[in-house]
């Protein structure tokens, strides 16, 4: 999405911490986009939902994969550049995603 981020992520370990991990993110992120353009990228703070059981996860990827189509962005899920895992492939979120959308 051209003004906004989503992104699920899994703490591994009992001391992972979401706010750390928003914080580099945005720092690294943040400083890479400033020397490359001059200008900030991101806004102070950020929206946080945290998901208690396993299911949801692939109805929260499929909101995810399905909102630059909505956004008109792009015509089919998959399609957006930016959309991708370093831990799965685009087919296999995709696919999850699909199984779930199957059990609504």
């Amino acid at each position: 999405m051209p003004d906004h981020l989503h992104l699920l992520v899994e703490g591994l370990s009992e001391d992972s911490q979401l706010p750390s991990f928003v914080f580099r993110l945005k720092q690294r992120t943040g400083f890479l986009y400033r020397r490359m353009t001059g200008r900030s990228l991101w806004q102070p703070g950020y929206y946080d939902r945290v998901l208690r059981h396993e299911e949801m996860s692939a109805t929260v990827c499929r909101y995810i994969l399905e909102n630059p189509v909505r956004a008109g962005l792009t015509s089919a899920v998959g399609d957006y550049p930016y959309a991708g895992s370093d831990v799965f492939t685009v087919e296999q979120i995709m696919e999850a995603a699909m199984a779930a959308r199957s059990q609504d």
